[in-house]
């Protein structure tokens, strides 16, 4: 038992990280019961699948789990950027035969909201955590009158800062080279962002909350690591993703599973804010951050046919192939082996 272990009531001060698009409520439910902190990516829900999702949560597991929300601030449709992000994307429709006047309208993530939290009051969760920032105070206050530990991204020590002034239980030093979406919420700039084993002893040095390190982490190795920088635990997304509980595509599966996988970039071309993926062919060709690209989440709309049409030819040249920069330790493994493995590392550490 640590501090973060008191705080979350877990046996080990280990999350698995929300991965949307890759998971469903099947992966928080076996990494819970397994003994760390299972997690729900909820940023793509739309309400009914949320209140599904928290059921079979709910249904799963009697230990603590995490829900967890973007808090983005939905951007105004610009038609001048759209025109100039359909004319890159003109060419790879005429390659695949489809309309690029056809595609769908829709944000692919919204933030989180009223509506959401009168679905999650019923549940109340042990834990809820945010990326890009905080919601409005007005519901972040709901949130912690259920008696939930908050938790929240930070990309530098001046975010950590701020997130500890604003309340947060704990907070998750990001390094650069997790995958998926960066948390950065206080600038745009690419050139902040530093690896987890220097971001991380500064952020602790810097709050006096828990830290929980993420980034880079795949193994009991990476996790001894972070605890002996002072980490007061750890989050793990990559190494799930080929779980047997995960939804990942078959596609991706294959993708993480190869040299491939040992080449990522930072890119927004998928959805509009920069991403660790690994690179592809539409990233090498457009660029991994093209100003062309629509602000987030707006990319997605655009980039969605090209990915089905290609995925559906066993190709993901146009797909979002999210992965850390260590993908070692993805393995086709029951979830509950793999949270065993990492939880050695704790051990290990002291």
């Amino acid at each position: 038992m640590n501090a973060f272990t008191t705080l979350i009531g877990t046996q080990h001060p280990l999350i698995q990280a929300p991965m949307a698009g890759v998971q469903g409520a099947a992966l928080a439910v076996a990494v819970s019961n397994a003994g760390a902190l299972g997690s729900l990516p909820c940023a793509m829900l739309v309400p009914e699948a949320l209140e599904r999702e928290l059921g079979a949560l709910a249904a799963g597991t009697t230990r603590p789990y995490n829900v967890n929300f973007f808090c983005h601030t939905p951007p105004e449709p610009d038609d001048a950027r759209e025109a100039a992000w359909r004319f890159w994307l003109a060419t790879y429709y005429e390659e695949a035969g489809l309309d690029i006047n056809a595609i769908p309208s829709g944000p692919g993530r919204v933030p989180f909201n009223s509506a959401a939290a009168d679905i999650l009051e019923r549940f109340r969760p042990k834990v809820v955590s945010f990326h890009f920032g905080l919601p409005d105070i007005d519901l972040l206050e709901r949130v912690k009158s259920w008696g939930s530990v908050v938790i929240s991204s930070a990309t530098t020590i001046e975010e950590a800062r701020w997130l500890e002034a604003f309340g947060v239980d704990a907070v998750i030093a990001q390094g650069v080279e997790a995958g998926g979406h960066r948390g950065m919420f206080l600038t745009d700039d690419l050139s902040t962002q530093m690896g987890t084993m220097a971001l991380l002893p500064q952020i602790v040095a810097a709050v006096s909350v828990p830290v929980i390190a993420a980034g880079g982490i795949a193994d009991a190795a990476g996790v001894a690591a972070a605890m002996a920088l002072g980490a007061a635990g750890v989050q793990v997304g990559t190494a799930y993703l080929c779980s047997h509980e995960a939804t990942t595509g078959a596609v991706h599966r294959a993708v993480l599973q190869t040299e491939a996988a040992h080449h990522t970039a930072l890119t927004h071309l998928f959805t509009g804010r920069p991403a660790r993926g690994i690179v592809n062919r539409v990233i090498r060709e457009l660029g991994a951050m093209n100003p062309a690209t629509p602000a987030f989440p707006l990319a997605t709309a655009a980039m969605a046919p090209l990915r089905a049409h290609w995925e559906a030819h066993g190709s993901g040249d146009f797909s979002p192939l999210w992965s850390g920069q260590n993908a070692s330790g993805c393995r086709e493994l029951p979830a509950t082996d793999i949270t065993r493995d990492l939880i050695a590392g704790f051990s290990a550490g002291r």
